[in-house]
């Protein structure tokens, strides 16, 4: 019997009835705190002030933002008044959100000004330059012809939008009738949230989740960490995933515990807000627990009020496992497996498994859902202890990908059985260990990337023939995509141009980190791509000195540098990815690094190195926040 089958928005207003004053979300950098009962009436404020612009039952709403405060606000707002979350990767840029808006539906998109290096304002105007002339709630784009508002999330203003302050007026003015009507005809297998998956086809596709699906799915997750009321979970990874707000936001309000958020991961910062909300448990992909664990101030921070949490998203190193287990006290820390079509979780360890089990496997079958393991040629049920195809039935499906029929059907199986994609077995314990993968999919430190779509997106550059990406081992992401390129007859590009494209339309997790310029690709005897065989290619070219003049231009600067080095451990600073923020220098133990004198092509005064006294410690790689600015190469 499952858990619940009340509709979000009624489920979130029950608690907020019977624990008004229990802290429900906390952001410790700004000690900003809302109660249960707090945060309903912000809630309810927010769903009739976008009522009251149109925005009602069946709706889809965008929230493009990271983990700001009224991210909640708008989820809870739109379940309440029966309309669909759409949620949005902070990391995407022009390129993708032009395909979100338009295949979505969506009729309402709210959004922050920008994020890190990406101005989102930027890219919204040059996608609806209508935003500059029409009445606001009213726009008429000819783009997306379904959008309608665009509402700032935050004090300030822009020209055509709303921002929440303003919504948040206009609904604290109005009745509660028309929310209440709303309210009484939700219902739990309505969809409540739209979570876009990189697609196997290419494009993301948009996975519906109900009440129903991500609800219960949370509450059985809890259960497996032992959560209570008295529970204070640190949430630093992202609430456009399942991680952040199923895992997270709904595993806390189904136990009627409190979030303490992060508006994006910083290890210091969680570290922090560990030791200052007396946090009970914390949520990661293991680069974020290698991020904590290496961090040079970690021992100076009081982690004994932490018992709990979940290591997910990419296969859990071991060692980092029983490392968190122990530096950190999270004796039971848990790992789980699932996919967003599945809500996500559907095999998770228990908090009072073995140490053991709980470092090298995904745990048992989560209640109220079945799991088998099958052949992939044969589609027979393979016996214990042999590799097959993970796949699960049961409430936590999705109700598919929307406008997607045909991928919906080949992703759930006439018998209702979702296929996973990922190759696992089972013990005759009933524990469940993650083997490999059947799709090419890339898992870059805990983000999902399917090769297809960059693939069809290098294609857009004419000089281009035919080219195809695959998974390159990484150090620090585990992997990262690689792309193998055959130009046309006569035609070339830079390794920068293509670079600069990608970065300038694409979310930079995508943007492949190696390109090998060949003439062609190896082939089965029917003529089929042997993708295996280009991820052989790859790292043997990377493995030899020779492979620089294939790889991008990040490859080429460290390879030319090291031949100048000396023996021992140094640091590469690439200084066109410096931001100068300073933190490597801060937190060298040997203060080998200074800031320097020359300005990049990023307008900052690149870090440099002393050249001398570096001991590999990795401190400066750990620390610094801009992706590819760092590395550190342990030479002799």
């Amino acid at each position: 019997m499952l858990f619940t089958t009340l509709p979000l928005g009624q489920f979130f207003e029950n608690m907020a009835n019977e624990r008004p004053d229990q802290e429900f979300l906390i952001y410790p950098d700004r000690d900003s705190r809302w109660t249960y009962r707090q945060f309903d009436e912000r809630v309810n404020q927010l769903a009739k002030g976008l009522l009251e612009i149109g925005i009602g039952p069946g709706d889809h709403v965008g929230i493009w933002a990271k983990n700001v405060p009224d991210w909640l606000t708008f989820a809870f707002a739109t379940a309440k008044i029966g309309g669909v979350l759409v949620t949005v990767n902070t990391a995407y840029k022009s390129h993708e959100l032009e395909y979100l808006v338009r295949q979505s539906d969506m009729k309402c998109l709210a959004m922050v000004d920008r994020f890190r290096d990406t101005s989102y304002t930027d890219i919204l105007y040059e996608l609806v330059p209508e935003l500059k002339t029409c009445a606001r709630g009213h726009l008429k784009s000819k783009r997306f012809p379904r959008l309608k508002s665009v509402v700032y999330v935050g004090q300030e203003k822009y020209r055509g939008m709303y921002n929440t302050a303003e919504l948040m007026l206009l609904g604290k003015n109005l009745p509660d009738d028309r929310l209440r009507e709303c309210m009484r005809n939700l219902d739990c297998d309505q969809v409540v949230n739209m979570q876009y998956t990189s697609g196997t086809t290419g494009f993301p596709k948009g996975v519906m989740l109900t009440s129903r699906n991500i609800v219960n799915n949370g509450y059985y997750i809890g259960e497996r960490q032992h959560f209570t009321d008295k529970d204070r979970l640190c949430i630093p990874v992202p609430l456009f995933h399942c991680f952040g707000i199923v895992l997270g936001v709904m595993a806390i309000l189904t136990h009627g515990a409190t979030i303490v958020m992060l508006e994006e991961f910083d290890p210091l910062l969680a570290m922090a807000a560990i030791q200052k909300e007396r946090c009970t448990a914390i949520y990661g992909v293991p680069t974020m627990y290698i991020a904590e664990l290496n961090h040079p101030m970690f021992p100076m921070f009081d982690f004994s009020s932490m018992r709990t949490g979940i290591m997910a998203g990419s296969p859990c190193p071991i060692p980092t496992m029983k490392e968190v287990m122990t530096k950190m006290n999270m004796r039971e820390i848990t790992s789980a497996y699932g996919l967003t079509e599945a809500s996500p979780v559907f095999t998770q360890t228990s908090a009072d498994d073995p140490m053991e089990l709980r470092a090298t496997t995904v745990g048992k079958i989560m209640p109220e859902c079945e799991v088998k393991i099958v052949d992939p040629e044969t589609g027979e049920i393979c016996p214990t202890g042999t590799p097959g195809e993970l796949c699960c039935r049961g409430y936590n499906i999705m109700k598919g990908y929307y406008n997607m029929p045909e991928e919906t059907a080949k992703a759930i199986d006439k018998d209702g059985w979702l296929h996973s994609g990922d190759m696992g077995t089972v013990d005759k314990d009933g524990y469940y260990r993650i083997t490999g993968r059947i799709k090419d999919m890339i898992i870059r430190g805990g983000e999902n990337i399917y090769p297809k779509e960059i693939e069809d997106f290098l294609m857009t550059l004419p000089e281009i023939r035919d080219c195809q990406v695959v998974g390159v081992p990484n150090e620090r992401y585990g992997e990262v995509p690689g792309a193998f390129v055959i130009f046309h007859e006569g035609k070339t590009l830079s390794e920068e141009d293509i670079v600069e494209f990608c970065h300038k339309k694409m979310a930079r997790y995508k943007c492949p980190k190696h390109f090998f310029f060949v003439k062609e690709f190896p082939l089965t005897t029917s003529g089929k791509i042997q993708k295996f065989r280009l991820r052989e290619i790859a790292k043997e070219m990377l493995d030899m000195a020779e492979a620089t003049a294939f790889t991008n231009i990040e490859k080429k600067e460290e390879t030319t540098m090291e031949e100048t080095l000396p023996a021992g451990p140094t640091v590469l600073i690439h200084a066109d990815n410096c931001k100068a923020c300073g933190l490597c220098i801060q937190f060298c133990p040997k203060q080998v690094l200074r800031r320097g004198t020359t300005i990049n092509k990023l307008g900052y005064e690149a870090t440099e190195y002393v050249g001398e006294g570096c001991i590999g410690c990795g401190t400066c790689f750990y620390s610094c926040p801009e992706p590819d600015a760092i590395t550190v190469v342990k030479k002799g």
